[in-house]
């Protein structure tokens, strides 16, 4: 292949033209266009099934991970006429956008031509935009707060979730943190997932204060300490799907683990060069979450109790 010749892959039926496929998106592990490419083929169905028929939000990298980041909300004109959109609202703007909504992987293959690495998905789907069907608990490290804190806390999730029924499904963040998902009822807007969010970020906080802080502005945390980060669940926030790779210089993921996993993984080391592998000897570790759905009354109990807003 001549350098940065243009080739075409062939996936669900579709033809997608990767051009450039040498540019170099990750200088300091030489991760091209290409490889992106491969990568997210090899893990397809995981990557698929974590933004199926979600809003989704993309994070481009036109001139590779040092270079600027583009967050692009609306198809560009000249998409395919295959491409799936589904149109969103954002009232602060007063404005719509159609947002990619990924049905298959041809989607997202055709993403990674357009220069994306991170695919950030809405917690609701295209048949209920304003009805979240997920619930994300985000241990966000602050800058001196060591992984063994975030494992802790990780574990202090698991505790509670168990107690309220509720199945958790854990993930690196691609960062430093840990993510954990739960399938919830479409039942509440954004505002109650938010408020139900809270209240479970709060009841952590209780059970583990010398690790996790609830502190909303950064500049009042204790930089020592774990953010439990509700926010996540407002609307038109997003975080790095599973399977999504980072714009981290190692080209890390945000991996799927199990929770025996929690104490031992090292997040820097699951990157687009090792979770293939992982992949392709575990299979999807979220390929089951749809299976259980778990009701927020009981956190919304809570956050009545607690006079949350």
């Amino acid at each position: 292949m001549a350098k940065d010749s243009a080739i075409e892959v062939e996936v669900c039926g579709r033809t997608v033209r990767i051009t450039h496929p040498d540019r170099v998106y990750f200088p300091s592990c030489g991760v091209t266009k290409l490889d992106l490419v491969r990568y997210y083929l090899s893990v397809g169905d995981g990557i698929v099934r974590a933004l199926h028929e979600r809003p989704c939000m993309l994070h481009r990298f036109p001139s590779g991970v040092t270079g600027e980041k583009v967050h692009q909300k609306r198809i560009p004109h000249g998409a395919p006429e295959w491409l799936e959109t589904v149109r969103v609202h954002f009232p602060r703007y007063h404005r719509y956008a159609d947002e990619l909504c990924v049905t298959d992987l041809a989607h997202v293959v055709w993403a990674v031509q357009m220069s994306t690495v991170e695919f950030h998905p809405w917690n609701s789907r295209r048949a209920g935009v304003e009805r979240p069907d997920e619930w994300r608990i985000d241990l966000d490290p602050m800058p001196r707060c060591g992984f063994d804190r975030v494992r802790r806390t990780a574990h202090v999730v698991r505790e509670i979730l168990g107690e309220l029924g509720a199945v958790g499904w854990p993930k690196t963040s691609g960062g430093n943190g840990l993510h954990v998902y739960v399938r919830i009822e479409p039942r509440w807007g954004f505002a109650e997932v938010r408020r139900a969010a809270l209240a479970f970020a709060l009841e952590v906080e209780r059970r583990a204060p010398a690790d996790v802080t609830t502190t909303w502005w950064r500049k009042d945390r204790d930089p020592e300490k774990v953010f439990v980060d509700y926010n996540q669940n407002a609307r038109d926030h997003t975080i790095a799907s599973a399977y999504s790779v980072r714009g981290a210089p190692e080209a890390t993921v945000s991996t799927p683990i199990t929770w025996d996993e929690v104490d031992d993984v090292d997040p820097r080391e699951c990157t687009v060069a090792t979770v293939p592998g992982r992949f392709a000897r575990f299979g999807d570790l979220h390929a089951g979450i749809d299976e259980a759905v778990y009701s927020l009354d009981t956190l919304l109990e809570w956050a009545d109790r607690d006079g949350l807003e």
